[in-house]
């Protein structure tokens, strides 16, 4: 892995995979504590139809994904404010939507010879130095506003009544915290694609979540695991010769299922020692 580092391929991907793990680290956290995984879900696959609108029109494929992901985005979150037992049906069709429109579009654009693939399941080796330029504009402002914002939303994540009794605007705060779902997905989609970025997202979470006690250190850990999954996940697609967006997921399930097991062990060892 560390001669692989002198290609340039290989620091932008080690790179992507950085700065993707803060971003998921932070707003993956505030996903698994909001319960949003599966509008997440929604937004995910639904930006798939901005990919196909941007190379049908010849546009930049983030600012296509972006825009169609950030539509959509507002779509759900007004579903489910005002429709929650509504909402995930609503979600669903959006789901499906996103993608058909992004595969029709895609097979009607004149001259098409993009990797559908690369999109699906990720291609965090051809990330190119301009997109980690953008990455890091769109980590820098997610960043700022998760600081700034940052009493409100731990405010609104744990007890949403509280939080409009103290005049929290709980609904500007929740459409701007979708709209940051929508973002840092289409930030994702290049390192391990549409289909797996949702795993990226809550994996390093919900292992976190289990020990730590403040949402602040539960984000700094999530960072951590994120970090530890990409570059490990690289290490493995390059001595393996695999598909590097599946062999992060694939490292951080086995993580995932190893504190499962941990907490398993640790459970019985309480119960026999309560008995005892």
């Amino acid at each position: 892995m560390i001669e692989a580092l002198q290609f340039e391929f290989m620091q932008n991907a080690l790179a992507a995979g950085i700065l993707t793990s803060i971003a998921c680290g932070i707003i993956g956290t505030l996903i698994v504590v909001n319960r949003l995984v599966f509008l997440s879900g929604g937004i995910a696959h639904s930006a798939y139809g901005g990919i196909g609108l941007a190379f049908y029109f010849g546009w930049p494929y983030m600012v296509g994904a972006i825009g169609f992901a950030l539509f959509s985005a507002m779509v759900m979150a007004a579903v489910s404010l005002k429709s929650k037992h509504r909402a995930d049906t609503i979600v669903g069709v959006m789901w499906a939507m996103g993608m058909a429109c992004g595969i029709l579009l895609l097979d009607i654009t004149p001259g098409y010879n993009v990797d559908l693939m690369s999109y699906l399941f990720g291609s965090i080796l051809s990330v190119p130095r301009s997109d980690l330029i953008t990455m890091v504009v769109i980590g820098v402002f997610i960043l700022g506003l998760i600081v700034f914002f940052y009493q409100d939303i731990l405010t609104m994540s744990y007890d949403e009544e509280f939080a409009q009794i103290r005049g929290v605007p709980v609904k500007r705060l929740y459409f701007m915290l979708i709209g940051i779902v929508a973002v840092t997905v289409v930030m994702v989609v290049q390192v391990v694609g549409l289909i797996l970025v949702i795993a990226l997202l809550t994996i390093p979470p919900f292992i976190a979540e289990k020990y730590t006690k403040s949402l602040i250190n539960m984000m700094i850990v999530s960072c951590f695991l994120g970090m530890f999954f990409t570059t490990g996940g690289l290490w493995l697609s390059y001595t393996f010769d695999m598909t590097s967006g599946a062999a992060i997921i694939f490292l951080a399930g086995i993580v995932f299922f190893i504190s499962l097991g941990f907490d398993q062990l640790l459970l019985t060892g309480k119960k026999r020692s309560v008995k005892a």
